[in-house]
């Protein structure tokens, strides 16, 4: 019972607002042991900060049981259906110096659905309290690899992000440790620079644990948001790399060569124990408007590269690739996509447009009918896909807005079963957000 009533003072103290928590203290006598304790629980907890976000939405596809990147595949059966896209719950702690620069931050975020509990962040930052412009960020984070990837389901106005960026990029995060540039005083000649170079399992959340000895280099150069005509025009900008790969545990690899429609086997022995190369590259570039009753905004983002998965997927694998307990081969493919993102707000900042058309190439050697040959090594996961989205944003207030959204999905004409012409699997989301 003392613990349930400690933990409530706590709670307390922590969710006031700086002018009641200052009546609070106000109020304590500070020559008691008890009153000692709090005005300590007090200053410990001063930085600390309690978010979140839930997002319930309704879904409706244009097919039963659709294989989608709209919050998921639709079971066998269905074709609507509500569900909780996102409950997440986050808690922040930053300690700042005098000058009130912060010298270490705390993050834990967890992602509670009807699927399950979920860890999403799980990290510390120290900073450097000399020169200002250097972090260390370690633990469980988003990868420091392009814009959408990072820019938080929270804030985003499109309701997932792109197939692309899920199939890469699945769950976004991974274990690793970062070291960032980023001045953090405005008079610094460099401030609107931000530079991240980190170290990554690879797997991400998509596995339990690191599966080989190889590491995932990551790094991106960023321009902040900057004035480019003196009247609020900001611009933006990114580069990003991915080096890696995974250690190979079979001999048997297939790779795309440009005089061929089809895949190369490879099966030499000293194959194992190889890296399968997983080298992604990137560019984008973020431009806003300001409007009398609200902005205009585009968005543009490009990623080329190697990825290495198996026959039937190009998600980057989470553990060793295996078919009926025996080692899987592996495929390595050229890829490429991209993003093209349109917001405008419609007479004031509540209400706003969003138009968004992206795409995804699994596989740039080969496209179309030859995708299916007969005697071919090439899948399902070598089709190309385009989706053009629109949806309307209705801010109700800074807690709460509601999203609606329709995805409408283009896969490659192939001489693959079921692939011959389009698939219909477009998808309708209405979606609201309570944020705190």
């Amino acid at each position: 019972m003392l613990k349930v009533r400690f933990l409530g003072v706590i709670f307390l103290i922590m969710c006031a607002s700086a002018a009641r928590g200052q009546f609070l203290m106000d109020m304590i006598d500070t020559t008691t042991n008890l009153g000692k304790g709090m005005i300590s629980i007090y200053k410990k907890f001063d930085h600390l900060r309690i978010s979140g976000y839930m997002q319930p939405q309704f879904q409706f596809a244009s097919g039963k049981g659709i294989e989608s990147y709209a919050g998921g595949d639709f079971p066998a059966k269905v074709n609507n259906r509500f569900m909780l896209r996102r409950g997440r719950v986050r808690f922040d702690y930053a300690h700042f110096n005098k000058r009130n620069l912060p010298t270490v931050q705390f993050v834990f975020q967890f992602d509670g659905t009807e699927r399950g509990v979920n860890i999403r962040d799980f990290w510390g930052r120290v900073f450097d309290g000399k020169w200002d412009v250097a972090a260390l960020t370690m633990g469980m984070f988003a990868r420091p690899f392009g814009y959408e990837v990072n820019l938080s389901s929270g804030d985003r106005e499109a309701p997932e992000r792109g197939r692309m960026s899920q199939i890469l990029m699945k769950s976004e995060r991974d274990m690793g440790a970062m070291l960032t540039f980023e001045p953090r005083q405005k008079s610094h000649p460099l401030h609107l620079l931000k530079v991240d170079i980190g170290m990554f399992n690879g797997q991400g959340l998509a596995g339990p644990a690191d599966f080989d000895s190889h590491k995932d280099l990551i790094a991106r150069v960023a321009l902040k948001p900057m004035d480019i005509n003196h009247s609020g025009w900001l611009l933006s900008a990114g580069a990003s790399v991915l080096y890696g790969g995974m250690e190979q545990f079979t001999k048997v690899r297939y790779t795309m060569v440009d005089v061929k429609d089809d895949f190369t086997v490879d099966s030499a022995e000293t194959n194992v124990g190889r890296i399968a190369p997983r080298h992604y590259y990137g560019a984008d570039a973020q431009l806003l408007i300001p409007n009398t009753h609200g902005s205009t905004q585009f968005r543009a983002e490009y990623i080329r590269g190697t990825q290495t998965a198996t026959y039937g997927t190009t998600e980057t694998p989470g553990v060793i690739p295996m078919e009926r307990n025996v080692l899987a081969p592996i495929y390595i493919r050229d890829f490429d996509g991209a993003y093209f993102c349109f917001l405008q707000h419609l007479g004031s900042a509540k209400h706003q447009l969003v138009l968004k058309y992206d795409w995804y190439d699994p596989n740039t050697h080969i496209q179309g009918k030859l995708i299916g040959h007969p005697g071919t090594h090439i899948s399902a996961s070598d089709i190309r896909y385009d989706t053009f989205g629109a949806g309307y944003v209705l801010y109700f207030n800074e807690n709460m807005k509601a999203t609606f959204w329709f995805d409408r999905v283009w896969n490659e004409s192939t001489s693959l079963e079921g692939f011959t012409s389009d698939v219909d699997d477009n998808v309708f989301t209405a979606r609201l957000q309570y944020r705190f």
